[in-house]
């Protein structure tokens, strides 16, 4: 054992620190614990006068020597600790020991019991055959007393810090491969003998919560593992905790291991520039606690607190004891003692903390007494507190908290004058992320934020300190990063859903493979952060792409990327340089997917910022597309080439339909394309090894197309595609022959599949093909109908569309009443209609098709233009909700940041941009043109 209960007084020489008020009101010890402590009263009955504490222990150990009963061993602990407390009040409120003597004598308690505990484990392991026969001292495992149970400063009724460490190669287990599993369940159990309540009580509450990063490592720490984290993860507050660490239990050689890595991690020469920072950065969340008005007085935690005084100690201890080995002394009152001998801090100062220090803990120890409560607290009723002021031995609340206040006020003036030039990190309330568990006031803070679920972020947030994700495991990362949260955190808040930002912020976090590049950039770049934040409240799909792809970020500093989006002209060029990089075919793939997911995000920035119009994005978008098309289809076609040779006269195009055509894309549209291909009667056969005739030849080209377009690789898919407008739909063929498409249209084709023609689009590079093909359209769109038949077969198909599709949900903008559909039925019906007598009418842009039908006068100038605004407004409000995936939307459960950005993007051409305003726009809009649908075209 590392001292003997019996050997105390020469470890921990009695003191002689009796606070001045405790002569103010003289008081029969008896009566102030009948008075004031239900707890101790109810031991006086069993109490012995001559009883001392060496009585006590030997006792105990006595007892323990006898049993092997897990069961007894508790019992008798527990009953020890009634004795020890009893003695140590009444010691206490006798004024035969002071408080240092106090915290002494609870220290040295803990410690026995710790000791005896783990020796009764192990014996039990020996007599189970787990170990060899062995003695406590020379067990591979060790027990570290941490926090003020490591100083000597144990509280009358605190729980105990503790690390268990051990070293398999010395423990004297039989199966060495389950040491693991076995120190693991011993640390349990250790707890669990101490800390478990029975009909006697419990003897000490136990925390493992300051081992390393203890929400991701097991409960007993392997002395590699140990070496491993302190020596590249280890954070500065986790220093200031080793400070105060000692050996108290188990192999001396273990321990003794422990302590050298520790004493080399905690003390440096010569502390760094971060090192210093980040110390800088805890005092500044310590200082962000600010105390409700009303709220008791924690005397640990309070402004001019035990705590202040202990940072305060501890950051001169960690700045200086590098090259000065007399600071490293575990207990505050010799460290002050000694920072004043070695000139780091004045006297007066040392004598003003000193006081202080003694006077909180006193009363730290008399709150402690009355319920055996880890309570710091002062009683928030005042006639409570006028009675705790008595149990302190004064006359009255007043002059108790008079004495308080001077003490605090004086802690709190020497504790503000740390790193008076750093700033304040939170300006909305307590952000403190160091330690090991959630602090109130934090989680208050981030609820006042915005944030649902503090609970989930506040532990996230110290994953990150502890050096969980590869971007944060440099000193330097999380230096720069604790700079960064609070300001981040309120980046969050003010995005459309805060939590769910904050988990794709961690997300995106955990998939970087370093920290500082990306935090630098933020820190010189606040805005960028800002676009990030938005990013991950608004966009998820944005947010995924970012997650995997951070290097998108360098782009978004370039002058021109929130300016004019480039036509397809440049976006064609600039995939043609970058794929004449390309290594093979693979790469060819990966470079376009690279390209298109990027330029996607560019749009996705310019709807979320609301930067560009809808419309002119939509087209940006399409032209991305188009471009991967064009530059990507000679590839394919080359490398199909090399099996199965071409076709001298053969030509391919691709007919782009319905929004792909309008070159109205969202950011994740699929693409609905049409094959047709052209090869001369005379060529029966491909040229290449394995020749294949052209009805073959053009669908396995087409299926090696869609395989390039939406097959998955490193870099993701290109696009979904869906090729059911070909004619015959499911049941034809990929790519149709010219002259099978043009039999197909002209006498077979529904009513339905002739409107969808309007919106078509040939995309070839043959410019023969690509001319029969728009004139042969032309033609077919041309044809006179019966204008009977005609409605009746698209209100037929709009009947199977609503059956199919229709929603009542107002905020479903394509199949709603009044919405898109219905105005595209309209605008096709009426181009069908009347194109024989007007071959100009039909547009790929349904907007541009409505106006086509006012200006040959088919439509009211008053009702085209409100279909054509329906439209557009309807188009935005679907582009916006697709980008932000909120889809069905409901504005009863989305926030207001995202009701708000909605509308800004949106509305950008009105006076008013609030939601309410689009709300009220999009009903009564819809309602116009669905009037119009059902009562003016099909009544």
């Amino acid at each position: 054992m590392y001292y003997s209960y019996i050997s105390l007084e020469r470890v921990i020489p009695l003191s002689t620190h009796f606070p001045k008020h405790r002569q103010k009101l003289p008081a029969d010890w008896q009566a102030l614990i009948r008075g004031h402590s239900p707890y101790l009263s109810a031991n006086l009955p069993h109490w012995r006068k001559e009883t001392t504490f060496d009585d006590i222990l030997k006792q105990a150990e006595k007892s323990l020597h006898q049993t092997t009963k897990t069961d007894d061993v508790m019992a008798i602990l527990r009953q020890a600790k009634r004795q020890v407390a009893t003695l140590t009040a009444i010691a206490d409120l006798k004024k035969e020991w002071d408080d240092v003597t106090v915290m002494a004598h609870l220290s040295a308690f803990a410690d026995f019991c710790v000791q005896q505990g783990l020796r009764h484990l192990l014996q039990q392991a020996q007599r189970e055959k787990k170990i060899r026969p062995s003695g406590t001292e020379a067990c591979g495992v060790c027990v570290i007393a941490l926090g003020k149970w490591g100083a000597h400063e144990l509280n009358y009724s605190s729980d105990i810090d503790l690390m268990v460490v051990f070293d398999a190669q010395k423990s004297p287990l039989i199966n060495k491969e389950e040491s693991q599993n076995f120190f693991i369940r011993l640390t349990r159990d250790l707890a669990r003998l101490l800390d478990q309540t029975t009909k006697d009580g419990y003897v000490f509450r136990t925390d493992l919560r300051l081992r390393p990063d203890p929400g991701a490592m097991p409960l007993a720490v392997s002395m590699a593992a140990a070496e491993t984290y302190y020596s590249t993860l280890g954070q500065n507050w986790e220093r200031a905790a080793m400070i105060k660490a000692r050996p108290v239990a188990g192999d001396v050689s273990v321990g003794r291991d422990f302590m050298a890595i520790m004493q080399a991690w905690i003390w440096r020469k010569n502390l760094d520039f971060a090192a210093i920072q980040d110390i800088h950065s805890i005092k500044r969340q310590i200082n962000a606690r600010q105390k409700k008005s009303g709220d008791a007085f924690n005397v640990k935690l309070g402004h001019g607190g035990i705590r202040e005084i202990e940072f305060f100690v501890q950051t001169q201890q960690l700045i200086y004891g590098g090259r000065e080995p007399q600071l490293r002394v575990p207990d505050t009152l010799s460290a002050l003692r000694i920072l004043a001998e070695t000139g780091h801090i004045p006297p007066k100062t040392r004598d003003t903390l000193t006081d202080a220090y003694l006077f909180l803990r006193h009363t730290e120890h008399r709150l402690q007494m009355q319920e055996d409560l880890q309570t710091h607290s002062l009683p928030a009723r005042p006639a409570d507190l006028e009675r705790f002021s008595h149990f302190m031995s004064y006359a009255s609340a007043k002059k108790f908290l008079h004495d308080l206040g001077q003490k605090t006020s004086a802690v709190k003036a020497l504790y503000a004058g740390l790193f008076t030039e750093s700033p304040s990190l939170a300006k909305t309330g307590n952000l403190v992320f160091t330690g090991v568990e959630d602090d109130p006031e934090t989680l208050g803070t981030l609820r006042k934020m915005g944030f649902r679920q503090p609970e989930k972020i506040s532990p996230a947030i110290r994953g990150w300190h502890h050096g969980r994700y590869r971007a944060v495991r440099s000193e330097r990362a999380r230096q720069i990063l604790t700079e960064m949260i609070p300001h981040l955190l309120r980046t969050l808040s003010a995005t459309p859903h805060p939590d769910d930002a904050f988990i794709r912020f961690d997300q995106f976090l955990s998939r970087l493979p370093s920290g500082v590049p990306i935090f630098s950039m933020f820190a010189h770049n606040p805005q960028q952060m800002a676009l990030v934040a938005e990013i991950m409240g608004t966009a998820p799909a944005m947010a995924e792409h970012l997650g995997t792809h951070p290097e998108v970020l360098e782009g978004v500093l370039s002058k021109d990327y929130f300016g004019r989006l480039p036509d397809i002209e440049f976006l064609s060029q600039e995939l043609s340089r970058l794929l004449a990089t390309a290594r093979d075919y693979q790469d060819t793939l990966d470079i376009t997917r690279r390209f298109a997911r990027d330029k996607r995000f560019h749009a996705g920035i310019h709807i979320l910022k609301a930067l560009t119009p809808l419309r002119r994005v939509s087209r940006y978008l399409s032209d991305i597309a188009e471009a991967c098309l064009h530059c990507l289809l000679p590839h394919i076609e080359k490398e199909f080439e090399k099996t199965h040779g071409k076709f001298k006269t053969g030509a391919l195009a691709l007919i782009a339909m319905g929004s792909f055509a309008a070159q109205s894309l969202a950011v994740n549209s699929d693409l609905d394309i049409v094959a047709v291909y052209d090869v001369s009667p005379k060529e029966k056969l491909s040229s290449g090894a394995k020749p294949l005739s052209p009805n073959v030849y053009y669908i396995r080209l087409m299926q090696r197309i869609l395989t390039a377009l939406t097959a998955p690789t490193a870099e993701g898919i290109l696009y979904e595609v869906d090729t059911r407008l070909r004619p015959a739909g499911h049941d034809g063929p990929l790519a149709v022959s010219f002259e099978g498409f043009a039999e197909y249209q002209q006498k077979k084709a529904w009513a339905w599949e002739h409107m969808s023609l309007i919106s078509s689009r040939v995309l070839s590079p043959d410019k023969a093909l690509k001319k029969k093909l728009e004139h042969t359209i032309k033609s077919i769109i041309a044809q006179k109908r019966d204008p009977k038949k005609l409605r009746q077969d698209v209100m037929e198909m709009r009947r199977k569309v609503d059956k199919q599709f229709g929603a009542k949900d107002r905020w479903n903008m394509k199949y709603r009443r009044g919405g898109m559909m219905d105005i595209l039925f309209i605008a096709h019906y009426l181009t069908l209609l009347h194109a024989h007598r007007y071959k100009s009418l039909p547009h790929a842009d349904v907007v541009a098709c409505l106006e086509n039908l006012v200006k040959k006068k088919i439509l009211a100038k008053g009702i085209g233009r409100t279909l054509a605004r329906n439209y557009a407004l309807a188009q935005g409000v679907q582009h916006f909700l697709r980008l932000s995936a909120e889809l069905p939307f409901d504005p009863r459960q989305s926030s207001a940041g995202l009701k708000s950005a909605l509308a800004q993007s949106v509305l950008k051409g009105e006076k008013i941009k609030t939601f309410k305003r689009l709300k009220q726009l999009v009903n009564q809009l819809m309602q116009k043109s669905g009037k119009f649908y059902i009562n003016g075209l099909f009544s």
